[in-house]
């Protein structure tokens, strides 16, 4: 399969603090690809800087075939429509309504009519089994929901790749399984995704590959099923985790 994102080499610092120290992976169309790792390992760092909200100390991003570190200010308003953003939060606009939460990036980058924006916006919400919140605003809304408007926002002007950070943190069972049905159903419509996650059930259940990031690299790139049966010490303490959440939920 074509890459359709390239990461090499990559070098992030913040003064004198080295956060990734050569980190190098692809991204093929299609695939969704998790990114797990410890707290403080740079996996949220990792992700930003792919769209340009943190800035590589050195090494290369490709975004079809083209280093973006390269890109000026309008470039990268391509890139934004491009690649999709699904923030931990949602960061969803508080004084708009849902309605007007996902209308707003195809008013900011579509010449389209309202009444076309009107149709998106409304199928979007069905799909996200999200009817008749149109007129509320994201206070009124639970934390799941907020996630599920946030990735209807980043998915609604039909970007080539999803980044999601955290999509199922904070989320109780039932909640969590209908993000990673979000997610899932964004795989069948031929999105390609990049997770970042300390939810290695979530990772293995939604995602094709899943890379390990710690010490400021890429220790491990393999399949879900071969990373369920690593020996490895660092993995074994989140296949445990897993099996935790999964004897939580059945209790």
């Amino acid at each position: 399969m074509k890459s359709i994102i390239e990461v090499k080499n990559l070098y992030i610092s913040f003064k004198e603090k080295k956060v990734l120290k050569g980190v190098t992976f692809s991204l093929s169309e299609g695939e969704c690809l998790a990114l797990i790792g410890g707290s403080g390992d740079g996996k949220s760092t990792l992700l930003r800087s792919i769209i340009g909200l943190e800035s590589p100390t050195s090494g290369q991003i490709l975004f079809d075939g083209k280093n973006i570190l390269r890109f000026d200010v309008e470039q990268y308003i391509f890139i934004r429509k491009q690649i999709s953003y699904v923030f931990q939060g949602g960061a969803l606009f508080d004084s708009m309504t849902v309605y007007d939460n996902l209308a707003f990036p195809l008013r900011e980058h579509t010449d389209w009519s309202e009444e076309k924006i009107k149709k998106a916006v409304l199928h979007e919400l069905k799909e996200f089994e999200l009817e008749g919140s149109e007129n509320i605003y994201p206070t009124e809304l639970s934390g799941g929901m907020q996630k599920r408007v946030g990735v209807a926002r980043a998915i609604i002007i039909k970007p080539k790749v999803i980044l999601y950070d955290e999509p199922t943190s904070g989320l109780d069972p039932y909640t969590k399984k209908n993000m990673q049905k979000a997610i899932i159903k964004m795989q069948k419509r031929g999105a390609t995704s990049m997770i970042v996650t300390h939810d290695m059930q979530t990772a293995l259940k939604v995602c094709d590959r899943v890379a390990l990031l710690k010490g400021g690299k890429i220790q491990a790139v393999d399949t879900p099923k071969n990373f369920r049966e690593n020996p490895n010490i660092f993995l074994n303490n989140f296949i445990k985790g897993i099996k935790q959440g999964e004897n939580d939920e059945s209790a």
